[in-house]
């Protein structure tokens, strides 16, 4: 005699179902893993490459002196703030003298006040932990870069920031491509890959 079978699952065959998934999750979970890591790896020079867009704007806009200033985030990766500031004759816009802005107040003399730009910290949080993503910063004791007010890098204060380079860490070497974003003097920053051959477009500038 045929037994009957209501419809649905059975427990034996859920838990079967259950397992079967739990394997491919368990697969699949550290290749996900790494495609992410990668993804917020490759973001990185784009981060970067605002910050110093940003500092070259604000001094255009402003007819004023900016500087980009690094500072290291709990994941030992760089944050970023862009500050401005009005240089005077008798007090110069450079890293030992000048009034600039900052994230809670316009610079002294800002001809807008109180209400003028106030400085912009962006922070490196999400970006990949030095686990993942390792930076160099060329020059090794640099920590910033200042504008002039026509939107060139002050070759005034030194050291300053060039290059950027980021490539994977050791466990993950492969998962991404190195990049880099390059400085120049004209304050453009470049995206660049510093593995590229010389006769491609993606090379890093000398």
């Amino acid at each position: 005699m045929k037994s009957l079978r209501t419809g649905g699952f059975t427990l034996l065959e859920s838990l079967v179902a259950l397992a079967v998934l739990a394997t491919i999750l368990a697969a699949g979970a550290p290749r996900m893993s790494a495609w992410i890591d990668a993804s917020r790896a490759v973001a990185a020079s784009q981060f970067y490459a605002e910050g110093f867009a940003l500092a070259r704007t604000q001094a255009l806009t402003h007819n004023s002196a900016s500087r980009l200033v690094l500072s290291e985030n709990a994941n030992g990766q760089m944050n970023w703030q862009v500050d401005i500031c009005f240089p005077r004759p008798s007090t110069p816009c450079n890293d030992s003298s000048g009034a600039w802005s900052t994230t809670a107040a316009a610079a002294g003399l800002d001809p807008e006040g109180n209400a003028g730009f106030k400085s912009v910290l962006r922070s490196a949080e999400s970006l990949p932990g030095l686990d993942v993503l390792v930076q160099t910063i060329g020059p090794e004791d640099a920590d910033s870069v200042y504008f002039t007010p026509v939107g060139w890098v002050d070759t005034t204060v030194s050291p300053r920031i060039a290059r950027i380079d980021m490539e994977p860490a050791e466990n993950h070497a492969g998962d991404f491509p190195a990049s880099a974003v390059v400085l120049t003097l004209a304050g453009i920053a470049t995206k660049c890959q510093p593995d590229a051959g010389d006769s491609d477009p993606h090379r890093c500038p000398p």
